[in-house]
C-alpha cells in the first residue's frame, strides 16, 4: 500500500528525457538550439544549461555531443559560415568581374540582400557581434572577415587598368567591405533600412569613378 502524499508535497520535476536519436540529428538539433538562444537572448545568455533547456534535453546529452561551449558554439559558426560565407565567396569569384567591375559590384549588393532576406539568423550571429561574444567565437568570425577582404582584394587587382592613379586594393577593400557590413547590420535591425537598390545606384556613383568605363548593365 503507498503512503499518503503530504498536500504541501509536490511531485519530483523529472529530468528533460532525450530519446535516442543519431548523433548527427542530435548535434543538429543541439546546433538549432544554440543559434535560438543567440539570437532571442544574446551571447550573454548562452549557456550549456540554456543550450539543453532549448532543446528539452539534460546537459549530459550536451555534453555527449559536444566537449564543451567553446566547441559548440566553434561548431555552430562553421556551420552557419559553410552557409553564408561560402556563398558569399563565390559571389565574388565571378568571372565577369574581370570585364565590368562595376556591375559586378552592384549585382553583389543585390546578392547579399537576398542572403540576409533568406537566412537573417545566420547573419546576426556573424555580424551581430557585441562586446560578450566569447573570444573564440569573436576571433572566428575576424578571421573570416579577413579571409572575405581579401578576396574583395583580389577581384580589385583583377579589374580592368584605369587610365588615372590605380585604386589601393587592401584600402578599397577595407572600405568597400566595412560599408558593406554597416548596411546589412542595418538590414537586420531596422524595419526602414536603405534598400538595396538604392545602394547599388549609389555604389555605381562611386565605382564608376574608377572605373569610368565599365559597362552600365547591372
Amino acid at each position: 500500500m503507498s503512503t499518503p502524499t503530504s498536500p504541501n508535497e509536490r511531485p519530483r520535476r523529472r529530468r528533460p528525457y532525450a530519446p535516442r536519436v543519431p548523433i548527427a540529428e542530435r548535434r543538429e538539433q543541439l546546433l538549432d538550439a544554440a543559434l535560438a538562444v543567440i539570437v532571442s537572448e544574446g551571447y550573454a545568455r548562452v549557456s550549456i544549461d540554456a543550450i539543453a533547456k532549448r532543446a528539452q534535453v539534460a546537459r549530459s546529452v550536451v555534453y555527449g555531443a559536444f566537449d564543451d561551449l567553446d566547441d559548440l558554439l566553434l561548431t555552430l559558426l562553421d556551420r552557419q559560415q559553410e552557409r553564408a560565407y561560402t556563398r558569399l565567396l563565390a559571389s565574388v569569384h565571378d568571372t565577369r568581374r574581370t570585364h565590368d567591375p562595376v556591375g559586378f559590384a552592384c549585382e553583389a549588393v543585390n546578392r547579399m540582400g537576398a542572403m540576409l532576406r533568406e537566412d537573417p539568423d545566420t547573419w546576426r550571429l556573424i555580424l551581430l557581434t557585441p562586446a560578450t561574444t566569447p573570444p573564440a567565437v569573436h576571433a572566428r568570425i575576424e578571421a573570416d572577415r579577413e579571409r572575405f577582404r581579401r578576396r574583395v582584394a583580389s577581384w580589385i587587382e583583377s579589374a580592368p587598368a584605369t587610365e588615372g592613379p590605380a585604386p589601393d586594393p587592401e584600402v578599397l577593400a577595407h572600405a568597400l567591405v566595412a560599408s558593406a557590413e554597416h548596411f546589412a547590420r542595418l538590414a537586420l535591425t531596422s524595419a526602414d533600412a536603405i534598400d538595396s537598390t538604392r545602394l547599388a545606384g549609389q555604389l555605381r556613383l562611386l565605382l564608376g569613378g574608377i572605373w569610368p568605363s565599365s559597362s552600365p548593365s547591372t
